[in-house]
């Protein structure tokens, strides 16, 4: 790309506006600037213009110009992570704004592992729902978002959300505040017809690996995933929630651990079969975490802090499975 000269070349406070992050955000999700144009409500050729406007006030070129689709170049995939993450922070600067104002956030976002209780949950919310001020009821939108493993973590850290409930002791380097929530008991189980459901206990780590595992998958991106309880060369069968992991289970398309009180009931039915391994009893230390900012937490967070220190709370978030699984 020809370089301008200082006359002609755009100022690179001038294009690079929110407009423009967002702008490149959209043609890196949709991956075509017809897509992006579309979803902006715009012509491609504006997008177009735009982006060579960004190219020559910053010198560089963001798209790979060889490519039919829209491929970045490192040079658009830094200005693309770099861009996202001034636009977290613009809206964490307007929210802060508007919590000042009224000591309500305008947002609040839950980050639940998926091993977390719905029924319990859905009680928190609706208590929440009940609160009144000054006879209104909290003008904070409540946000869930269900994550896996590391995933839990990631959407925290990231500040995608405010809490996280279900998560692992350590956080990942990152200024939180991270209290034990409880145990988690875990079941290893087959349906009735799965070759496993006869076999002599404990289950060796030899003849599991001879079946497939049913795994859920976790849904870090940027963090490193984890995997839990796969025995090496083991057939696995990935699937994206503990729900269809207990559907695959139920019609044995594989054995795994789900938590206890998910299953329990289908255990009692003659639906699953419990087995021990060689692992022995699996207890899944989980923990509730949210990020510190150096202020005390607004009135939605404080909230739910306070719920989340007392005992019953705790408990009903790991035991009530029963009668809701999404």
């Amino acid at each position: 790309m020809p370089r301008t000269s200082a006359q002609q070349q755009p100022d690179k406070r001038r294009v690079l506006t929110p407009e423009a992050l967002a702008m490149m955000d959209s043609i890196a999700r949709s991956g075509s600037f017809a897509a992006a144009a579309r979803e902006m409500g715009k012509v491609p050729s504006a997008l177009t213009y735009s982006v060579r406007q960004l190219e020559e006030a910053l010198d560089v070129l963001l798209f790979d110009r060889s490519s039919r689709q829209a491929v970045l170049t490192a040079a658009g995939q830094e200005l693309l992570t770099e861009g996202r993450r001034l636009l977290q922070e613009m809206d964490a600067v307007a929210n802060r704004v508007r919590r000042v104002a009224t000591g309500w956030e305008s947002e609040l976002t839950i980050a639940i592992d998926d091993a977390i209780a719905r029924r319990a949950l859905f009680d928190l919310m609706e208590a929440f729902y009940q609160q009144r001020e000054m006879g209104q009821p909290p003008p904070t939108r409540l946000r869930l978002r269900t994550e896996v493993l590391s995933g839990t973590w990631e959407a925290l850290i990231s500040g995608q959300a405010d809490l996280a409930i279900g998560t692992s002791a350590q956080p990942p380097g990152s200024a939180v505040y991270c209290e034990p929530l409880g145990p988690l008991a875990m079941t290893f189980c087959v349906a009735p017809h799965h070759p496993l459901a006869g076999a002599p206990e404990p289950l060796s780590a030899a003849l599991l690996a001879q079946h497939r595992i049913v795994a859920v998958a976790d849904t870090a991106r940027q963090l490193a995933p984890l995997t839990v309880g796969v025995v090496p060369g083991q057939e696995t069968l990935t699937v994206p929630s503990m729900a269809t992991k207990l559907e695959a289970l139920l019609r044995g398309l594989g054995c795994g651990s789900l938590p206890t009180p998910m299953v329990r009931r289908h255990v009692e039915a003659g639906r699953l079969v419990a087995k021990r391994t060689y692992q022995g009893e699996r207890r899944v230390p989980l923990h509730y975490a949210w990020r510190n900012t150096g202020h005390p937490p607004a009135k939605a967070l404080a909230w739910w802090l306070a719920q989340l220190q007392t005992g019953v709370t705790r408990q009903a978030l790991i035991e009530q499975h029963e009668g809701l699984l999404l």
